[in-house]
């Protein structure tokens, strides 16, 4: 999985100029998925992204994780698109994102997951959507799991 968090002071999906899904303060995910990627990579993920420090404690330090701040909230949205490659061309390939049906179920099952740590939002997998964000920092970390598989 590679999953780029946004730390936002409000985030919101549309599609068709109607809000399906948003949250205030929190983390905006955007999920890519391959066809590598296993529940454990799930596991590592929402463990890791619920708990890292990236919010300004009392003194202005990074200290606090999203679920230590008041009304904390994630919205998650799902991103093909960080698995382009963009080597050869001027046309990004897709062909390492995970396939369709795959990526689908492992998605969900991450946002059930993170569901369990912390207030989630998602949007919705594989439509034409618009998201809206206003940063906070700006923050934005890469994550990607097969870091810690040790690949």
């Amino acid at each position: 999985m590679k999953i780029v968090i946004q730390r936002v002071k409000r985030a919101s999906c549309s599609i068709n100029q109607n809000i399906v899904s948003e949250i205030q303060q929190g983390l905006l995910l955007l999920v890519g998925i391959e066809d590598a990627d296993t529940e454990q990579d799930v596991v590592y993920a929402v463990r890791k992204i619920a708990n890292m420090r990236i919010f300004s404690d009392e003194q202005g330090k990074m200290n606090l994780s999203v679920k230590n701040i008041p009304d904390g909230a994630i919205l998650s949205i799902s991103q093909f698109t960080l698995f382009a490659e963009t080597k050869k061309g001027n046309r990004p390939s897709f062909i390492k994102a995970g396939k369709p049906e795959y990526a689908k179920a492992l998605y969900e099952k991450f946002n059930q997951a993170m569901a369990a740590e912390i207030q989630t939002a998602v949007g919705i997998f594989g439509a034409d959507m618009q998201i809206s964000l206003e940063n906070d920092g700006p923050v934005t970390l890469i994550l990607e799991t097969k870091d810690g598989r040790g690949i």
